[in-house]
């Protein structure tokens, strides 16, 4: 049964003032979602970040509170083996999500970007 749908759109140049400024990529994104390269261009860390960063306020839509009672960071995009996207919810993000939808709730995502917008999708399935 679906407990909740969310889906975001990030603007992904909006992301080139978060990596020019210190500690705030930190600041929203879990260390375990940190871009694994440091060699990587500008575009493909803005397109990283806009991609995760839509998924994170696709999940808090899909929950329907918003970001009360919880960080960013505890909502955050790991891969599977085969290259997959899941999200990963910790914290008091992984408590609201136990209280609104039960702890045996499951959440799916879908990302997709490309040179101007990243968009996220979000389900949350109540098992």
């Amino acid at each position: 049964m679906v407990c909740g749908i969310g889906c975001d759109i990030a603007k992904v140049s909006r992301f080139a003032r978060w990596l020019d400024r210190p500690g705030m990529v930190e600041r929203f994104f879990n260390e375990r979602e940190l871009f694994p390269r440091k060699d990587a261009s500008p575009a493909r860390l803005m397109e990283w970040y806009a991609a995760r960063f839509a998924a994170k306020e696709a999940f808090s839509k899909a929950l329907g509170t918003g970001f009360s009672d919880f960080k960013l960071a505890d909502i955050y995009i790991e891969k599977n083996c085969d290259g997959q996207p899941f999200l990963r919810v910790t914290g008091g993000a992984r408590e609201k999500l136990e209280d609104l939808c039960g702890r045996d709730a499951q959440v799916h995502v879908s990302l997709s970007h490309e040179k101007e917008y990243a968009v996220a999708f979000v389900i949350i399935e109540r098992r």
